[in-house]
Order: C-alpha cells, then structure tokens, then sequence
C-alpha cells in the first residue's frame, strides 16, 4: 500500500467515525457499542493475520507498542464514545483537530523536537480561542450535559495524542495487521471491565442503523483504519500525521448537517475557522513542505 492511499483512506474513515459512534450507541449504550466494535476488530484482524501468516511480534518493543497502543486506544475511545452522547458529531472532529497542536506540545516536552517558533504559539493560542468560541456555543450540544462531553472527548484528544507521540518514539517495526491485533488484544478486556461496570447486562438488540454502524466501526474504524494509521506511522513524522485532523472536521460537520440535521451555527462554525485557522497557522511551513514532495513526486 502507498502511503498517499493510506493518508486518503485515514481522511475518508476519520471523517465518517465520529457520525458512526453517535449511531452505534443509539440503541444498545455507550458500553456495548465500544466492546462490540473492539470485539469485530479483533476477531477481523486476527482472521486475517492468520490467514496472511504475517507473525505476532512479540519483541521487547513491539511488546511495548501494543500495551501503549491498546492503553491509549482504550483511554480515547472510552472518553469519545462517553462525551459524544452529548454533544454533536460534527464537534468531535473538530475537537479531534485540536491533537496536532497537543501532540506538538507533548513532543517538544519530551524533546522529540525543537522548541516552538512564533508561528506556531500563534496558531496554538488561535485554536484555544477556537475552543473557547465553542464553550460558549450552547447549540454545539446535544443534551444539558454538553460541556461533561465536550470535556470528556478532550481529555480523549490527549490521551490520543499521548499514544501517537509513543508510539512515535518506541519506533517498532512490526507489520502494521500485527500491531492491531496486538493493541485490540491489550484493550479489549479493558473494554469488556468498562461494559460490565456501566451497564452489565444483555443489550436490546440493535436497530439496523445502530447494527450497520457498529460493524463499519468494527472492521473500517478498527481494522483497516488502525492497520493504514500504523502504517503511515512508521513513514511520515507525528506532525504530519496529526495533520489529516485538519481536513476530518469540514467533512464530518458537512456529514452531520446533512445525515443528522445538526445544524452549524454562526459560533460554532466560527470556532471551527479559529481552530482550522490555528492548525493551518500551527502546520503551514510543514504543510507547504508536503505539497511540494507531493508535487515532486508527481
């Protein structure tokens, strides 16, 4: 697989999940939704790393990848399917924006890179003025306890943005199939904790929309989204990653507006310029730096 393809193939199943999540828990809970998924991802893509015989690594770091991975897969998906109950779907993409401003952070405190230049203050100060916008944008949530959501899918935007900075700095090798498996493996039974203390009883059986979505979670957003992500992991920089959440949000607030009429106001579509303008900001010399590769390669 090129690594254009897996970037595209990122931005095409980032931009639907969020919409996804909101549906799969329509109908059977926050909790089951999460640990259905998991489950289908797993079972998929210990199918295929069996039937491809790729190998389950089990070195010292690949080890370390699949306990950073499947905590930080847990902590973020845990938090995002909790928050995203209560408010819109479109949002929590454009929170999701706000990792690459977190990740550069995380990475500058732990010396992966140089310090920040002024620029790139700028663009971090524009999207804490984004977030604010949208803190006191009351049409942004879907219920009264909007801003436990909106705080819950934030801590989640860290504790993503956290996992990829290590995982970036372990640097294993392992086929990227393999590390699914192993990060599905390490959090499912921390997901299958999480259902049996929130509700821990049998679901109601899912409505058609409900079921579809939690299979397009389980095999697009566990399998092959992860299998592409740690793919392009291992062949572009944290930064440059993180950039595919500058394009996500226009989709998926585009997607929840038309799919699941929620509206775009005048605040919250302008937090939205304020945190895609501080990423563009943030990113811009990184950004233009990619165009030109791109066009080189062309």
């Amino acid at each position: 697989m090129s690594v254009p393809a897996a970037y595209l193939g990122i931005v095409l199943i980032w931009s639907t999940t969020p919409l996804a999540i909101q549906w799969s828990a329509q109908d059977a809970g926050f909790s089951f939704a999460v640990l259905a998924r998991m489950a289908i991802g797993f079972a998929v893509a210990g199918l295929l790393v069996a039937a491809w015989r790729i190998g389950l690594p089990l070195h010292a770091r690949a080890r370390r990848a699949y306990l950073l991975g499947g905590l930080s897969l847990f902590g973020a998906m845990a938090l995002t399917y909790w928050g995203a109950r209560f408010i819109h779907s479109g949002l929590v993409s454009v929170l999701f924006g706000l990792a690459p401003l977190m990740t550069s952070a995380l990475a500058r405190l732990l010396r992966m890179e140089g310090p920040l230049r002024a620029h790139q203050w700028a663009g971090i100060l524009l999207g804490i003025a984004g977030l604010g916008i949208i803190f006191l944008h009351g049409r942004a949530f879907a219920s009264p306890h909007g801003l436990a959501g909106l705080a819950a899918v934030l801590m989640a935007v860290l504790v993503y943005s956290g996992g990829l900075v290590g995982l970036k700095r372990i640097g294993d090798d392992s086929p990227p199939l393999a590390t699914t498996v192993g990060t599905l493996g390490v959090s499912l039974p921390l997901f299958g904790a999480l259902w049996w203390v929130a509700d821990g009883s049998q679901p109601a059986l899912p409505g058609l929309r409900s079921g579809a979505a939690i299979v397009y979670l389980g095999v697009f957003g566990s399998v092959i989204g992860f299998a592409m992500y740690y793919y392009v992991i291992k062949h572009l920089s944290a930064s440059r990653i993180a950039l595919i959440t500058l394009i996500t949000p226009v989709i998926a607030l585009l997607l929840g507006n038309a799919l699941n009429g929620e509206a775009v106001g005048l605040r919250l579509a302008a937090g939205t310029a304020s945190i895609l303008g501080g990423l563009l900001l943030h990113q811009g010399p990184l950004l233009l730096r990619s165009l030109r590769a791109a066009g080189r390669d062309a």
